[in-house]
């Protein structure tokens, strides 16, 4: 494998780990419409210096691509960071980094249902392992929770969260899109502004102050723009599964920057819960023996019998 392809996702990883930080430091201080809204608004400005002279000069190309352009800008900029912030409000920033640790397996979940790849026995053992340790996680280590509570609105959003940036991946190697990486995050970033406008309209609070304009800043340029570059850069080199591996590591940079921030507690079900979701998926990406479906073809009696 290509180290040097592999740092791309990694830095993009360990960014959006820090974001989760931002995520959960952003509640209470500023409204989740707005932030969304701010930071791809900021992304769009600093972009347009740089990408809207190539983008007039191949609208030819980029005119056909704008409906996929508005569809993984709804999933990347819109429903998943808008579902991460409200999350913030009701979980930790160590448990938004565990379920998003969940895109892995729901990458290569997706990837057999939409790309047609071959369903195999690391697949099958490593989702039941991966429900299992998510439910472990969710219940605070007792199962019989949900049943009686159901799952929490935070719990849920972040595993919508997370199947949406899965079928983000998915989307962006099914359409091989032939524009530059900067020409798609630019578009993509112009369809989540769109989006998200009618959602700060009705905002209650978008006032930008001293104590959340650090967060707009970080949400708007490192996490907005430098990492989805980097992780884009990492699925034209990787593939979608292989680089999606690497959000295996958000639960342990988040962990460790939460904890050092925000002085969050690891307790003992993050732990297994964690370990379990984790060896299911890499169970999934290792165990590549495939299943074979046989069907056995149904023969007509003859007239005679």
């Amino acid at each position: 494998m290509n180290f040097v392809a592999m740092l791309y996702p990694l830095m993009a990883v360990l960014i959006w780990a820090m974001n989760a930080v931002v995520n959960k430091l952003s509640a209470g201080v500023i409204e989740p419409e707005a932030i969304s809204f701010y930071r791809w608004l900021l992304a769009f400005i600093i972009l347009t210096p740089f990408c809207l002279r190539q983008s007039i000069k191949n609208w030819a190309e980029i005119r056909p691509l704008l409906p996929k352009f508005a569809f993984l800008g709804f999933l990347g900029m819109a429903l998943y960071q808008c579902l991460a912030y409200y999350a913030a409000y009701t979980i930790s920033a160590t448990m938004i980094g565990i379920f998003l640790s969940l895109t892995p397996l729901l990458t290569i979940l997706l990837s057999f249902i939409i790309l047609r790849s071959p369903l195999t026995v690391g697949l099958v053992v490593g989702s039941i392992l991966s429900f299992s340790g998510i439910t472990w996680l969710i219940s605070a280590g007792n199962p019989a929770v949900i049943l009686e509570s159901g799952i929490g609105k935070g719990e849920l959003m972040m595993i919508i969260a997370a199947s949406a940036y899965a079928l983000y991946g998915v989307l962006t190697m099914k359409w091989k899109i032939q524009v530059s990486i900067w020409q798609s995050l630019y578009w993509q970033v112009i369809s989540g502004v769109i989006i998200l406008i009618p959602l700060f309209m009705i905002t209650k609070d978008a006032t930008i102050t001293s104590n959340n304009v650090g967060l707009i800043l970080f949400a708007g340029i490192p996490a907005s723009i430098i990492a989805p570059f980097l992780w884009l850069q990492g699925v034209a080199r990787l593939g979608a599964s292989k680089t999606s591996l690497f959000m295996n590591l958000s639960p342990l940079f988040t962990a460790i920057i939460s904890i050092l921030f925000l002085n969050e507690s690891l307790e003992t079900y993050h732990i297994v819960g964690g370990i379990v979701s984790l060896t299911g998926v890499i169970i999934a990406q290792r165990v590549n023996t495939k299943i074979q479906f046989k069907f056995k073809p149904h023969v007509k009696p003859n007239a005679k019998d």
